[in-house]
């Protein structure tokens, strides 16, 4: 019975497998059928290797278990694209960059920390790790003189987290947990730095190196190498609130203008009403004047001024200016004053991080240090140029005394500088030695001197042929009148 049962099972799955067969058969002959019939129609489409080479991406892209289609995936990719860059390129608060590529090539090692990294940009250069043990050190100096527990100290710099991010120009690649602890390290080593005297550092073996000192400044100041101002001041603020209204010691502020007093040739007094960005923000303002020129459209600045010795041929008087300003160039009548300028090896540096900061759309509409530098630039076009200007004392050329060279610097400080504007008494001044220049008498006077009192010969060698011509013409005179008589 029961293989009788079996056979019969048997024979019913059989059937089945040979229906479904035939089904199979069916389906495939239809689908051949149906190929048949498009092909004519895909025949007709153009052929275009663009389309065929689409056709042949959405094939790779499409998958027998999803209906996702390459649209589809563009469209979420784009979307999360979007949803991620947020709605603005830079926060209103941003006021930290990366030197833009143009101006960063023309001479990298100005814009580049030496000694120290301050802040995310620079931090983990290995050519700067040799400075981190001593930033850890004087860190542990603050953190003992502080008024603060560890407690205390990184919740406070937690909560500035956001408005800290915001003053940077980039997405910061840390954790927040780094980048606490970066800022917490850096803004502790810039206040023991600068509270030298109170914590004893003069005795520092490292510290007492007049060279690095000078290279630590200049690293403090570079656009790139930059902790926020309000950041430090509200850290030292909290952890020394005795010197906070200035009855128990200096202010932060107050600290800041006496580790930078060197740049501060007009010896300004901290200014708590004056908002300042960053250290660089705040040698710049050293630089200013009281009382800032307007300005004029770049259009018309098509007025260039002659170079020095050009100047001084066509009877323009050279002369140091007396002004501490060092913008504060004047004019008057026949005579140019010019603030006295000493060029060192760290000129360079200083000028071309204010330049920068200018065109990094902070002061887009003031960039009046870039207008100085343009100045200098029409008025130093050699190295002879630089040697009259060193003899007037305009000029003190540190650098080893080769003119070449300061001429390449102010001859380098503009290129791949955009300007809008130009400080309209610079323009002015430009207007006024252009026409004198231009004046027949004044042009006739150059030509001479350009061309018969160059050097001590040339003027002995015009003066006796001029006193040979006069004397000529009184011999001829004196001939015609013995004829006539």
């Amino acid at each position: 019975m029961a293989e009788a049962i079996d056979t019969e099972t048997h024979k019913k799955m059989a059937g089945e497998m040979n229906q479904a067969d035939l089904t199979s058969e069916t389906e495939s002959e239809t689908a051949q059928q149906q190929m048949v019939e498009l092909q004519p129609l895909l025949s007709s489409q153009p052929s275009d290797p663009s389309h065929n080479h689409f056709q042949q991406q959405q094939h790779l892209y499409a998958s027998p278990f999803t209906s996702v289609t390459v649209e589809d995936e563009v469209i979420m990719d784009i979307k999360e694209m979007i949803q991620d860059c947020g709605d603005g390129l830079l926060s209103p608060g941003c006021c930290i960059y990366r030197v833009p590529i143009a101006l960063r090539h023309l001479k990298e090692e100005t814009y580049t920390p030496q000694v120290v990294s301050i802040g995310p940009f620079h931090h983990g250069n290995e050519r700067l790790q040799n400075m981190e043990r001593h930033k850890q050190i004087l860190f542990k100096r603050f953190t003992q003189r502080a008024a603060l527990s560890w407690h205390d100290l990184v919740p406070f710099v937690t909560q500035l987290m956001p408005k800290v991010c915001a003053s940077y120009s980039e997405t910061i690649n840390l954790t927040q947990q780094q980048l606490v602890k970066l800022i917490l390290i850096d803004a502790g080593f810039i206040i023991a730095l600068f509270m030298s005297k109170s914590f004893e550092l003069r005795n520092d073996a490292k510290l007492s190196q007049q060279v690095l000192n000078v290279s630590i400044r200049e690293d403090l100041l570079l656009i790139e190498n930059q902790l926020p101002f309000f950041v430090i001041e509200e850290l030292f603020n909290k952890a020394f609130p005795q010197n906070h209204d200035g009855r128990s010691g200096p202010s932060f502020l107050e600290l800041a203008y006496d580790y930078f007093g060197y740049y501060n040739t007009q010896e300004l007094e901290p200014n708590s009403n004056v908002e300042i960005k960053h250290f660089t923000d705040l040698v710049r303002l050293f630089y200013l004047p009281e009382k800032l020129p307007q300005r004029d459209c770049y259009s018309e600045r098509h007025i260039l001024l002659y170079n020095a010795n050009a100047l001084q041929e066509a009877g323009i008087q050279l002369k140091v200016g007396k002004s501490k300003c060092l913008l504060d160039l004047k004019f008057s009548g026949h005579v140019l004053e010019i603030p006295k300028i000493y060029v060192e090896d760290g000129t360079e540096l200083v000028f071309r991080n204010l330049i920068a900061l200018e065109q990094c759309l902070y002061y887009p509409d003031a960039p009046y240090i870039d207008d100085y530098a343009t100045v200098l630039d029409c008025l130093i076009d050699t190295h002879k140029d630089v040697d009259l200007l060193v003899r007037k004392k305009i000029v003190d050329n540190l650098i080893l005394g080769d003119s070449n060279n300061v001429a390449a610097l102010f001859n380098g400080l503009g290129k791949n500088v955009v300007q809008c504007s130009c400080n309209s008494e610079y323009l002015d001044i430009c207007k006024r030695l252009y026409s004198y220049c231009e004046d027949p008498w004044h042009k006739m006077k150059a030509t001479l001197k350009h061309d018969y009192c160059r050097t001590p010969w040339q003027i002995v060698a015009s003066i006796a042929g001029i006193v040979l011509l006069f004397l000529t013409v009184v011999q001829t005179i004196l001939s015609v009148f013995q004829v006539v008589k």
